[in-house]
């Protein structure tokens, strides 16, 4: 059964992330986006590894998001989780 329509969600990523994760990780991801309803999504990622799985999990999710109309903001980016997205090209994808 559906949640009541929010505005925004909010919901913390935990790392570090493995490749073997991202399938799992965009599943509860997009199912949490499907009950609620969402147009927009803060994702905490201050405890996730500054690296190309990162990146990638993050780009995913926002690519399901997207699927939906919702938007994810990153909430606790690293310098350094920040200079890779950059470096990566998708600074105008993940935004903060």
């Amino acid at each position: 059964m559906p949640l009541p329509r929010q505005s925004a969600i909010t919901f913390r990523i935990n790392g570090p992330i493995a490749r073997d994760d991202l399938a799992g990780l965009c599943s509860r991801v997009c199912t949490l986006l499907d009950r609620s309803g969402a147009g927009e999504v803060d994702c905490d990622v201050r405890d996730v590894n500054a690296d190309a799985v990162t990146v990638d999990a993050l780009a995913r999710l926002q690519l399901a998001a997207h699927r939906r109309a919702c938007q994810v903001r990153l909430r606790g980016v690293s310098d350094d989780l920040r200079e890779l997205v950059a470096l990566m090209g998708l600074q105008d994808v993940l935004t903060e």
